[in-house]
């Protein structure tokens, strides 16, 4: 027979590492999978600057390893497995992955969310090294320099606006002349002097210079196929986010995006499992918000199971 856990936590960000400090602590003995990128999006990141703590910034990496070796400490078992299917039909729940069937209590999903990308080679080689899918986390090792921004939507404008506020110059690149955006934030974009517009142009090659560093980029008319050189010192796609939820399809509810509707703190669809983090926040995407909501998830799962009388 299995055993069955008090608490399960399928994925290793900061929401998940922070569930796991918060679960051991209250001796729920947690379980982590660290899925197939332990430490999620951060572990892309070179730099982080913005989490509180660490004053002279962190490397992404080392930062998750940080979270990791505290959740160790506190007991919490860490697996470097992938859940590739999940039972929530019946208590105790039931999780699969390639080796092994897990069962649990209570379940806090913290498998985050993926930045769209353009898909050529030299974006994901030069991802943190002068490309970036997150201008909020990236914007200020931009000052006052020329920027390009890739995409058509909201997200793209608002961080257009939002780098313009570091940069000397943003250029919106789009393949076409229409825009997904909102009316109210392409107007605010077309409305800022420091945003300039390069239209039916797609990227098709990040090119470097001396030292590796992200110089200019090749990009194709979607109209002539013609192929052009454009000077940048940087790249942020801001095409959107998918959230992994894959795995969870039929179980839960999601939006129509694919994020896990949470109400009440962190409370899923089904009573026992909790979300934290990117899984189920489209808005923020910070590490310190996906954080907080792990403890958050951690705090909730503890008072329901405290209230099934399992703790």
């Amino acid at each position: 027979m299995t055993q069955v856990r008090d608490v399960i936590i399928v994925g290793s960000g900061p929401a998940g590492y922070t569930a796991a400090i918060y679960t051991a602590r209250a001796n729920l003995k947690p379980l982590l999978f660290e899925g197939m990128q332990p430490g999620g999006q951060l572990t892309i990141t070179t730099d982080v600057e913005n989490f509180p703590g660490y004053p002279q910034g962190v490397e992404g990496p080392k930062m998750m390893e940080d979270l990791k070796e505290q959740a160790s400490r506190f007991g919490t078992e860490i697996v470097f497995e992938q859940v590739i299917r999940v039972d929530f039909s019946k208590r105790p729940f039931t999780l699969w992955t390639d080796f092994n069937e897990y069962q649990a209590k209570a379940v806090i999903l913290c498998t985050g969310a993926s930045a769209k990308l353009l898909g050529i080679e030299s974006e994901s080689r030069l991802m943190g090294h002068g490309v970036s899918a997150c201008a909020t986390c990236d914007g200020s090792f931009f000052k006052n320099k020329e920027v390009l921004i890739v995409g058509g939507g909201d997200t793209a404008m608002e961080e257009a606006n939002y780098l313009t506020r570091m940069c000397s110059k943003v250029t919106i690149v789009h393949r076409r002349e229409e825009f997904r955006a909102s009316k109210i934030m392409y107007d605010r974009a077309r409305a800022n002097p420091k945003i300039a517009w390069m239209l039916n142009k797609e990227i098709v090659e990040i090119l470097t210079g001396e030292k590796g560093k992200v110089n200019s980029v090749r990009v194709k008319d979607t109209r002539t196929g013609e192929l052009s050189v454009e000077k940048t010192d940087g790249v942020f796609i801001a095409i959107g986010h998918k959230p992994n939820t894959e795995v969870f399809a039929g179980q839960l509810v999601c939006d129509e995006t694919g994020y896990v509707k949470i109400h009440d703190g962190t409370y899923t669809s089904v009573e026992g499992v909790f979300a934290a983090g990117d899984v189920a926040d489209n808005v923020y995407r910070q590490a310190v918000t996906a954080a907080g909501m792990g403890c958050m998830a951690a705090i909730d799962a503890e008072r329901w199971l405290e209230r099934q009388g399992s703790h």
